[in-house]
């Protein structure tokens, strides 16, 4: 009997855990963020102006994690064939703290990004996605709903990143 419960208790549990992953963020939060200048900027923002109608990525990443590193660096080897098909737009949020803020520019230039910077050092809009462990990487579509994420990275990943980001062109 005792089995049977745990069992049963572990179920539970392991469908709560995938219901929890498969709620996720359908639009962005009104959170407010720094530019790479220091300038306030509102998140919700991201999907507007120039980038409206077109898909946009968003990696949450920090000085010290090498596989965000490693996934902005794949990303950036094909970002303008990217940008060339899609239209795509990459926002790479630093969640480094406010001490460690001051390297992620220099940072970014020596790797040669040309990615729309963005830092959150308060973690505000890191909380407010639901991020929990870095990179987590999220594909907006051209109306500013979140279509597809995934946490981590391999190599070959932006494979299907780019895969995600070419459905959400389709979908404005």
């Amino acid at each position: 009997m005792k089995k049977i419960f745990f069992a049963l208790a572990a179920i539970f549990c392991i469908s709560l855990t995938v219901n929890a992953q498969v709620e996720m963020v359908k639009t962005l939060p009104s959170v407010n963020i720094k530019t790479i200048d220091g300038k306030t900027f509102n998140a919700s923002d991201i999907c507007s102006g120039e980038n409206a109608g077109h898909p946009i990525i968003i990696s949450f990443w920090a000085l010290w994690c090498k596989n965000c590193i490693k996934e902005l660096n794949a990303i950036n080897d094909v970002y303008e064939d990217w940008q060339d098909e899609t239209g795509v737009i990459l926002y790479a949020v630093s969640i480094d703290d406010a001490q460690r803020n001051a390297n992620v520019k220099s940072f970014a230039n020596s790797k040669g990004w040309e990615y729309e910077l963005l830092l959150d050092a308060n973690q505000d809009f890191k909380r407010a996605m639901n991020v929990g462990n870095i990179p987590h990487t999220f594909v907006l579509n051209g109306k500013g709903e979140v279509v597809w994420q995934h946490t981590s990275y391999f190599d070959g990943a932006e494979n299907e990143l780019f895969e995600a980001v070419k459905q959400a062109a389709k979908s404005k």
